[in-house]
């Protein structure tokens, strides 16, 4: 059965009423809110016809019908007009992230608490993790005079990014040089592996940059070290999951909030390493528990690196245009201010 113009706008039709209404929804309503140009009796086929596809559902006898998962999914992919943020909004993400910019950790903090507040949701940031591992590979990136971010990637993918004194200007070759002697001679070590005849190869090697060598240690041994540490996970708005319709049903908000607490769950929901913006819809989540959420994310860089994902979690019946917009905006900020140029989004 082809997925026809006239059934792509009554579908469109019910997604668009049921994310403003939270009601199911009939033909004689969809005729009469929207200007389709048929009749009600020809809605209600249409409509029988879309429940067989699946991509609407009757959540009771005799009442009208609601978005499935399906129907959602076709709907951001395929009939979903872009949204543009408000200047307001725009001008609110810029001013309330700039005021934290000394701070790579109080800037990523804050775009939780903003990202909540801009949509009524639930937001979760991805920022560095602290814990046993061991050494991938190294970046550092200009920040600003006598300041470089240091990246270090872990061997098991996770990203950590910290801002390191180097006391003077040093050139990218210089900085390309550095990195490249910790990437051969650290590569698969944690702290505790590192024995004083490496060290002493590094600073014999680094002989001029001795302050930066002395800094990135420190920083290492926060990064590698043989404690087992959190994730930095930062939600905001958990409360706002109570707002919701959809959990009014306090057994059912107790198990959202009980994952709260599970960092590598929430980890899992943002898939921090799929590259660019991230949909993912009901039954598509990987957790049972979130089965009736939609979570919406995205990565953010520095200097074209990956360095973490904000995400927004809220019922399939979200403002998916809308959220995605603030999201997807939110990253092109955080990007711009991580890598100091703000304004040039």
């Amino acid at each position: 059965m082809q997925m026809d113009e006239r059934k792509r706008k009554i579908l469109r039709a019910i997604v668009l009423d049921y994310i403003a209404t939270a009601e199911p929804i009939g033909s004689r309503t969809i005729a009469r809110k929207f200007d389709l140009g048929v009749s009600p009796a020809t809605i209600r086929n249409e409509m029988a016809d879309l429940e067989d596809l699946g991509f609407i559902e009757q959540p009771y006898t005799s009442a009208g019908r609601i978005p499935s998962d399906a129907g959602y999914r076709y709907f951001v992919d395929c009939l979903m007009d872009p949204q543009t943020l408000s200047e307001e909004d725009q001008e609110t993400i810029e001013r309330e992230s700039t005021k934290r910019i000394h701070e790579i950790q109080e800037v990523i903090s804050h775009t939780s608490k903003l990202l909540s507040e801009l949509t009524n949701l639930t937001s979760i940031v991805l920022g560095p993790q602290k814990g046993k591992s061991t050494f991938g590979r190294m970046h550092f990136l200009p920040y600003q005079p006598g300041q470089v971010i240091m990246v270090i990637v872990k061997e098991n993918g996770v990203v950590e990014n910290h801002i390191v004194d180097v006391g003077e200007n040093l050139t990218a070759e210089e900085l390309q040089h550095v990195a490249g002697v910790f990437n051969q001679k650290m590569r698969g070590y944690s702290l505790g592996q590192v024995k004083s005849s490496l060290l002493h190869e590094i600073y014999s090697e680094l002989s001029r940059q001795r302050l930066l060598i002395d800094n990135t240690m420190d920083m290492l041994r926060t990064i590698l070290d043989d404690h087992e540490g959190e994730e930095r996970i930062y939600l905001g708005g958990t409360l706002n999951m109570l707002n919701q319709p959809e959990f009014k049903d306090l057994s059912k908000v107790k198990t959202l909030f009980r994952v709260f607490e599970e960092n590598e769950s929430l980890r899992k929901l943002l898939h921090p390493y799929n590259e660019g913006l991230n949909v993912t819809i009901g039954g598509e989540n990987m957790l049972k528990e979130f089965r009736d959420c939609s979570v919406i994310s995205a990565t953010y860089k520095v200097n074209g690196i990956t360095i973490g994902a904000v995400g927004v979690l809220g019922p399939t019946r979200m403002d998916y245009a809308k959220v995605i917009a603030i999201v997807e905006f939110m990253t092109r900020s955080l990007t711009g201010i991580l890598t100091g140029r703000k304004g040039m989004l």
